[in-house]
């Protein structure tokens, strides 16, 4: 990064700790705090849409669908989540495999299980063994973006659908009465007065999803807990940059970054959550009525 790098072993003081702070590795590091945030961009509003498929799913008519909503609330939310987390990218990357495996080579002589490995053709590999790094590292970041979003998807399903139900039944049925088929007034009625009720519970969802982003470490993505790890342990003489066990500072600006991300986090989903209470009929639109002076807007 610096001209005076060139000798890392020539360095002291501030020039050293300059030099080491902009090494390859440490860009990579910075780098991981964008992952994190990237996976929270991504796995928030794909979390959204599962939930509000399962949500729907338990309240539709069609018993097979019905049952398939409450199935997906109760057996995803019912597994531990670091449990999941290791079986189902697992099995979600050989699942795609297989099937890859079936299509591009149907004459294979050998059985896909050999005991307990999971062999397929070269074609079938998800990425490919000649695909570039930067592939391999897209699909287990894709892989943990559609883990993420499914079990937190089966959370939020649970907090809309109990808010869908905080929803006043007389007001759908006015909807009803006015004409409105049961899809209408879902869409036109009950939708857009639920969010003030779920609010609340999204917003502690969205705090889990925070904190839980550190289990990327676990699926194999270079995420800010790899880098602390790798980063901070003791690097002896046989390293340009050697030192003691730092891992302490490392993980120190861990918890700087994800207090700071929570604040952010209160600050905007506490305006968001004012927003969607104004003019309803909760404590909180009660609370904005009462706070607003005689005479003023609304």
């Amino acid at each position: 990064m610096f001209p005076f790098c060139e000798d890392p072993s020539a360095l002291e003081g501030a020039r050293w700790m300059a030099c080491y702070l902009t090494t390859g590795k440490h860009m990579a590091f910075y780098a991981s705090f964008g992952t994190v945030l990237v996976l929270l961009a991504v796995t928030a509003p794909l979390a959204l849409l599962f939930g509000l498929g399962g949500a729907l799913a338990t309240r539709s008519a069609v018993a097979p669908l019905r049952w398939l909503g409450q199935g997906y609330t109760a057996i995803v939310r019912g597994v531990p989540d670091v449990v999941f987390f290791l079986f189902f990218v697992i099995a979600l990357d050989q699942g795609f495999e297989w099937l890859r495996h079936q299509a591009l080579c149907p004459d294979w002589p050998m059985p896909v299980r050999q005991g307990n490995d999971f062999v397929v053709c070269a074609a079938a590999k998800l990425p490919s063994n000649s695909a570039p790094q930067w592939m391999h590292e897209a699909y287990g970041f894709a892989t943990a973006v559609l883990t993420f979003a499914i079990v937190f998807g089966a959370f939020a399903a649970n907090v809309l659908s109990g808010a869908m139900r905080a929803v006043p039944r007389a007001q759908v049925e006015t909807a009803e009465a006015y004409g409105m088929t049961r899809r209408q007034a879902t869409r036109r009625v009950l939708l857009p007065q639920m969010w003030t009720y779920a609010l609340p519970g999204l917003s502690n969802l969205w705090m889990i999803l925070v904190k839980a982003t550190p289990l990327l470490f676990l699926l194999g993505v270079e995420d800010v807990v790899y880098w602390a790890r790798e980063l901070g342990a003791m690097k002896t003489s046989t390293f340009d940059y050697p030192h003691p066990d730092w891992r302490l500072w490392y993980f120190l600006a861990l918890l700087a970054f994800y207090l700071l991300l929570t604040k952010v986090s209160e600050v905007v989903l506490g305006r968001v959550q004012r927003r969607f209470s104004r003019g309803q009929a909760t404590a909180a639109g009660e609370r904005l009525r009462r706070a607003v002076p005689a005479g003023a807007p609304a």
